[in-house]
């Protein structure tokens, strides 16, 4: 395990910019934002409630909320069934 914590997602007013990474933001694509992780980095994000997974690939740095492990792209929350915040575990992807 890479780290577990709380999840949150960003969007809407962030896509279409310039990530950390340098590529342009998709609020639909895959991705999320970590403090540390590589860029390219690929993880599987555990919903610790309900088990559902996604696999990410790290783009951008974030999240800068105290208490929170990892920022998802709009399309991974969905994909994973969230729409607010989670408690994850990020994990190496396969």
């Amino acid at each position: 395990m890479i780290n577990a914590g709380i999840a949150s997602w960003y969007g809407p007013g962030f896509h279409g910019r310039k990530t950390a990474s340098g590529e342009r933001f998709d609020q639909n694509d895959l991705t999320a934002a970590h403090r540390t992780l590589p860029f390219g980095t690929r993880v599987r994000v555990v919903d610790e409630k309900t088990g559902r997974s996604v696999i990410v690939r790290i783009n951008d740095r974030g999240p800068f909320a105290h208490g929170r492990v990892i920022d998802l792209s709009k399309g991974a929350a969905q994909a994973l069934g969230v729409n607010g915040l989670t408690r994850v575990k990020v994990v190496a992807a396969n």
